[in-house]
C-alpha cells in the first residue's frame, strides 16, 4: 500500500482518496485527503472494513473522472481470498457517490459484515497547510444525527452552518458510535455461493450559504456520463494538429481538465457565471492572475472563458482602500475564498488583492478579447472598470510616482505579489532578497501591454482620442524607462526586479520571457533574451527554468528558483514567436509536449528543474497542483505560437 492520493474534481468540489478508495483524514505527502467544498472538508474519514479488517488493494485506484479499485482480504497463496470488493467512486457538484459490489469466491453460502466508517470534521483548508499557523474557533459545535438510511454531520459556529449527509441504498442495518465522533454504517450481507451484493453510498455536502436544491448523482457511472458530455462539448469543434498527435492529445486533455475546473462566480449585475479555478487541491477557487492567463491562452479556441472571467473580476474589483486585504480603488482581486476562516476574517483571502499584475492582465484580456472576437460588448459594458484599472496602475500602482508598478510585502498575506509569489522568489543571483518596495520586471511588461491595448479600446470602441493618446504616451515612456533601468549590459539580460532604491535585483530569471510576450523590449534586446533562454543553464530539456542554473540562488526543487512551470513556458513560447524566434519557440514547445506525453498528456502546475540530459523522464515537483488551469491551457498557447510544427 502507498500513501498516494488520487484526485477527483467537479467544479468547486474535489475529493482526494487513497489507493484503496479510503479517506483517513491524515495528511500524507503534499495534500490532505477528504471531500472538500469551498475550502471546507466535508468528509474527513471514509474507511471500508470487512469483518472488522481493512482489505488490501489487489488493483489500486486508477485515476480519471471516476476512480476504481479491487480489494480483497489480506491473506497468502495458501489462503485464497474469500471475496473481492469492486469499488467505484465519483464526485459531483457538492456530492460524492460510491458503488460497492461484493462478490463471494466460495462455493458455499457466506456471510460478511461490511462497514463504512464516516466522519466530517469541517476543517478549513488553511488549517491543513504546512505553514505552522493555528486558528481558534470559539463556540464551534459539531453534532451527528442518525437517519433511517444513514447519518448526518452538522457544524455550527455563530452564524456559520455546514452539513454533510451520508445515505445508503440499501440502508445500513445499524449506525454505530465509534468513540471518536465518527459513525460506522454496518451491513450484514448473506451471499449465495459465488453470489454478489451491491451497495450505493451517497454523500451530500451543503456548505454555508448554499441555497440551491442539491442532488447527489445516482451512481458513479452517471457522474462519468455527465462529465464526458461536458468535456466533449468543451473540446468539440477545435482543429487539433494532425501532424503532431502528442500536442493534439495535450490540448484535448487540457480542455477536458478546464471543463472540470469551472467554478461558480457572479457578474456585476448578479448574473451567474462559470470561471476557471486556479487548481486542485489547494486553489479550487477564483484567482485573478490564474483565470486571466488561462483565458488568454484559451482565447482563440474557447473565448467563453474570457467572456465569463472579465465580468466576474469586474464584479470583485476594489472600490475602496483596505490595508488587511491590500485593496485599493480599481485593483483587480487576486484571490476569492468562501471558507470559514475567510468568513470570520481569520485569513485575509475572502477577497484579497495582493497582486501587482492581475490589474494589468485584466486590461490585456479585455483588449485581446475584442481584438480576437470582434465583440465590443464587454469593452462597452466594462468601460468604467477598465478606466478604474488604469487609474490604479497610474496612481496606487506606482506608474506615476515611481515610474513602475510596485508592491510591498504584506505581513498577513503574500511577501511577493507577482506571479513568483513564494517567499524568496524575487532575489539576487546570490540568493539575497531585496528589502522595501519591489518593482518586478514581468509586471512592467504587462503594464506596457495593458496601456497599449486600452489605448486601442479607447480609440476604437470608446471614441476617446484624448485618453488614447495619454495611454500611448504612458506606454512609450514606460518602455524607455524600463530598458534604461532594468537592462544589465554586462549580462545582456534584464534584471528580475528593482528594489526600493532602484538597484537591480540581478538574478537571471525566466520572467524575461514574459517581456517578449508583452513586447516591451526592443527587437535587438528581445532576440538576445530569447536566445539566452535556450542556453543549457536555463533550458532543462523539459522547458525553461524559472532561474538559470549556476547561480547561488538556483535550486531545482524550489517553487520558483529553478523549477519549470508550463504556463511560464507557454508565455515564453508566445514571446519567442512574437520576436520571430520560431526555431526557439518550437524547441520549447516540443519540450513541454514531451513532458506532457510522459505524464499522461496532462501538464502539472510545475516540474522539478532537473535536466533531461541526466533524467530521461521529467521529475515531479513534490507539492504541485495536479490539475491547474494555466497548465491545462498551456498546450493551447503552444498551438497558437507554433501551430502543428
Amino acid at each position: 500500500m502507498t500513501n498516494r492520493h488520487h484526485l477527483l474534481v467537479h467544479g468547486g468540489t474535489f475529493a482526494a482518496v487513497g489507493d484503496s478508495g479510503d479517506i483517513s483524514g491524515v495528511r500524507s505527502g503534499s495534500s490532505p485527503d477528504g471531500l472538500f467544498v469551498r475550502d471546507g472538508r466535508h468528509l474527513s474519514r471514509w474507511q471500508l472494513t470487512v469483518d472488522g479488517a481493512v482489505p488490501e488493494a489487489l488493483s489500486p485506484v486508477t485515476g480519471g473522472d471516476t476512480t476504481r479499485c479491487v480489494l480483497v482480504p489480506r491473506g497468502g497463496r495458501q489462503e485464497p481470498a474469500a471475496y473481492a470488493l469492486f469499488r467505484e467512486q465519483a464526485v459531483g457538484d457538492c456530492s460524492f457517490v460510491e458503488s460497492l459490489r461484493v462478490t463471494s469466491n466460495r462455493p458455499v453460502p457466506t456471510t460478511i459484515r461490511l462497514a463504512i466508517t464516516a466522519d466530517a470534521d469541517f476543517t478549513d483548508q488553511f488549517e491543513l497547510r504546512s505553514d505552522h499557523r493555528t486558528y481558534t474557533k470559539p463556540g464551534a459545535l459539531r453534532s451527528r444525527q442518525v437517519l433511517d438510511d444513514g447519518v448526518e454531520f452538522t457544524y455550527r459556529r455563530g452564524e456559520w452552518r455546514s452539513c454533510t449527509t451520508v445515505t445508503a441504498e440499501p440502508p445500513p442495518d445499524a449506525v454505530e458510535e465509534t468513540g471518536t465522533g465518527a459513525r460506522r454504517l454496518v451491513w450484514t450481507l448473506d451471499l449465495e455461493p459465488h453470489g454478489t451484493a451491491e451497495l450505493t453510498l451517497r454523500v451530500m455536502a451543503r456548505p454555508h450559504g448554499e441555497k440551491r436544491a442539491l442532488r447527489v448523482p445516482r451512481s458513479p457511472a452517471a457522474v462519468t456520463e455527465q462529465l464526458l458530455d461536458k468535456e466533449g462539448r468543451f473540446v468539440e469543434g477545435i482543429a487539433f494538429p494532425t501532424g503532431w498527435p502528442e500536442l493534439a492529445a495535450a490540448c484535448a486533455r487540457g480542455l477536458a481538465d478546464l471543463a472540470a475546473l469551472q467554478v461558480p462566480a457572479t457578474g456585476p449585475d448578479g448574473e451567474e457565471l462559470r470561471v476557471p479555478a486556479a487548481g486542485a487541491p489547494w486553489f479550487l477557487t477564483l484567482l485573478g492572475r490564474d483565470a486571466l492567463l488561462t483565458s488568454l491562452f484559451a482565447l482563440p479556441y474557447r473565448p467563453q472563458l474570457a467572456a465569463a472571467t472579465l465580468p466576474a473580476l469586474a464584479a470583485t474589483q476594489a472600490t475602496g482602500t483596505n490595508a488587511e486585504s491590500v485593496a485599493q480603488p480599481g485593483k483587480i482581486v487576486h484571490e476569492v475564498r468562501g471558507g470559514e476562516l475567510a468568513h470570520f476574517g481569520q485569513v485575509p483571502y475572502g477577497r484579497y488583492y495582493g497582486s501587482v499584475d492581475a490589474t494589468p492582465l485584466f486590461l490585456v484580456l479585455l483588449g485581446a478579447y475584442v481584438e480576437q472576437t470582434g465583440d465590443t460588448g464587454p469593452a462597452r459594458r466594462l468601460q468604467q472598470h477598465a478606466r478604474a484599472a488604469v487609474g490604479w496602475m497610474l496612481d496606487h500602482g506606482g506608474l506615476t510616482s515611481r515610474g513602475y508598478l510596485v508592491y510591498r510585502a504584506d505581513q498577513g498575506g503574500l511577501a511577493n505579489q507577482n506571479w513568483k509569489d513564494s517567499p524568496g522568489a524575487i532575489c539576487c543571483a546570490d540568493g539575497t532578497r531585496p528589502t522595501g518596495p519591489v518593482m518586478a520586471a514581468g509586471a512592467q511588461g504587462y503594464a506596457y501591454d495593458a496601456l497599449r491595448r486600452t489605448a486601442w479600446l479607447a480609440r476604437a470602441v470608446w471614441r476617446d482620442e484624448t485618453y488614447a493618446a495619454l495611454l500611448e504616451q504612458a506606454a512609450g515612456d514606460l518602455r524607455d524607462r524600463f530598458q534604461r533601468d532594468f537592462w544589465m549590459p554586462d549580462r545582456s539580460f534584464p534584471a528580475l526586479a528593482l528594489d526600493g532604491d532602484g538597484r537591480q535585483v540581478d538574478a537571471l530569471a525566466s520572467d524575461a520571457g514574459h517581456l517578449l510576450w508583452s513586447g516591451l523590449l526592443d527587437k535587438e534586446y528581445g532576440e538576445l533574451v530569447g536566445r539566452r533562454l535556450l542556453e543549457p543553464d536555463f533550458f532543462s530539456g523539459w522547458g525553461v527554468r524559472t532561474l538559470a542554473g549556476g547561480q547561488a540562488a538556483y535550486h531545482p526543487l524550489s517553487y520558483h528558483r529553478g523549477s519549470v512551470w508550463p504556463h511560464d513556458n507557454a508565455l515564453i513560447t508566445l514571446g519567442l514567436a512574437r520576436y520571430g524566434l520560431h526555431d526557439e519557440a518550437r524547441t520549447v514547445a516540443h519540450a513541454l509536449v514531451d513532458a506532457a506525453t510522459a505524464t499522461g498528456h496532462r501538464l502539472p502546475e510545475v516540474l522539478a528543474g532537473y535536466g533531461r540530459d541526466t533524467h530521461a523522464e521529467p521529475v515531479p515537483y513534490p507539492h504541485a497542483c495536479e490539475r491547474e488551469s494555466r497548465s491545462a491551457a498551456a498546450p493551447l498557447a503552444l498551438l497558437t505560437a507554433v501551430g502543428g510544427a
